[in-house]
């Protein structure tokens, strides 16, 4: 079975106008299988960093590098050579003088853009990042199947496209160990994985829930530090959104502390040990896993540097996610209903008083697509990120 990527023509145009650009996603997203695809596309060379044989061939990466400055470059894995970043720039200036000026270099990365970042500064301006996620909704199809299917097993693509249910479970039980084990090492201080996986499990119990450091770290016998410290490693491998409060001078008391998603619907079940549609039905984590399932699939398909953000007042008004464009141009206020009714809470209507949103959505299960009061609409959501990307678009 072959799902089409939609972010496949948004790396080929970025190869069309930057030296380098920078492709960054959690490990097994399929980063390499695209760029495997492009190579097909392009003349390019692939280098698996992760491979010794493929390291020592950059051994003297300026020399190896110099001999093909007229083809696509791909460096897979790219944090286990960090110096190679400086050794780029040169290789990019130099070119540029000789007019190569774009599709020189195709990095893959298993980190966030900023922990990447940290490694490529030297690179400023000479570089475009893209962030690729796991499997949406308008790539596996819009039909409930599917859409279960990716809810239940998560986007990774070897855990939703698994021959049935054991062998997914088995999977996303394996990725977890290998993180645990092998890549977190990699990017940060030692972690016991213990306690890491500890962490993690408490942080899909809690899926969605305001941060508590403090409670987190008597839990773990750890201080709030250290706590707060682990989650950012998440956050930066891209297995964990810190969802950040709305912050404006509106007159209200607003909460303050984020909220925290497992990023991956199929981790979150994973780590609860759930292995399908009918244990997850009985668990507590049902609602805020289809939360945070649909917070994913909206910010795939929202603009670029899309603003996202939850509203919450400490007398009850309240909005799960708030979308705003870059410059302000549009602020959306989307509610989040894990049922085929349209009903939000009165908080929600007391959230929009507050927020003056351009356009109100309450996103639930059911098919139809109606208004249920002034300036609000009921719509499912694969129609939600048709709109968005309408306005990505647009913009």
């Amino acid at each position: 079975m072959m799902i089409e990527r939609r972010i496949f023509p948004n790396i080929q145009r970025a190869l069309s106008r930057q030296a380098a650009v920078v492709l960054v996603g959690p490990r097994q997203v399929g980063k390499t299988t695209l760029a495997l695809e492009i190579t097909q596309h392009r003349h390019a060379i692939y280098l698996d960093l992760e491979a010794r044989s493929d390291r020592e061939k950059l051994q003297d990466p300026a020399l190896f590098l110099q001999e093909y400055e007229n083809r696509l470059v791909i460096l897979d894995e790219i944090h286990r050579v960090p110096e190679l970043f400086q050794t780029l720039r040169g290789l990019i200036d130099q070119g540029r003088r000789k007019g190569l000026r774009a599709g020189r270099f195709f990095i893959l990365g298993s980190a966030s853009i900023d922990l990447l970042r940290q490694s490529g500064e030297s690179l400023a301006g000479r570089l475009e990042y893209v962030e690729m996620a796991p499997f949406d909704v308008l790539e596996v199809g819009e039909d409930d199947q599917a859409l279960m299917r990716l809810w239940v097993r998560g986007g990774f693509p070897d855990s939703y496209l698994a021959a049935n249910e054991e062998d997914s479970l088995a999977f996303r039980q394996n990725f977890i160990r290998t993180y645990l084990e092998r890549d977190v090492p990699q990017f940060g201080p030692r972690i016991p994985a213990e306690t890491l996986e500890r962490l993690w499990t408490m942080l899909a119990h809690n899926q969605g829930a305001l941060l508590n450091a403090s409670r987190l770290a008597s839990s773990l016998s750890v201080t709030p530090p250290t706590v707060t410290s682990y989650i950012d490693l998440l956050v930066d491998l891209l297995l964990v959104r810190r969802l950040s409060p709305y912050r404006a001078n509106i007159g209200k008391r607003l909460v303050k502390s984020p909220k925290v998603y497992v990023r991956d619907s199929g981790l979150v079940h994973a780590l609860l040990g759930l292995k399908g549609y009918q244990e997850l039905a009985g668990h507590p984590v049902v609602g805020p896993s289809w939360e945070g399932f649909v917070i994913e699939n909206v910010v795939a398909a929202a603009p670029e540097r899309t603003q996202v953000s939850f509203y919450r007042t400490a007398a009850g008004a309240e909005v799960d996610l708030v979308l705003e464009w870059p410059g302000g141009k549009e602020r959306w206020a989307l509610e989040i209903k894990r049922s085929l009714t349209a009903k939000p809470a009165r908080g929600f209507y007391h959230a929009l008083e507050d927020l003056q949103p351009s356009r109100s959505f309450v996103v639930y299960a059911g098919p139809e697509r109606y208004p249920i009061a002034e300036g609000v609409e009921a719509i499912s959501l694969p129609a939600l990120m048709k709109e968005l990307l309408k306005e990505k678009h647009d913009s």
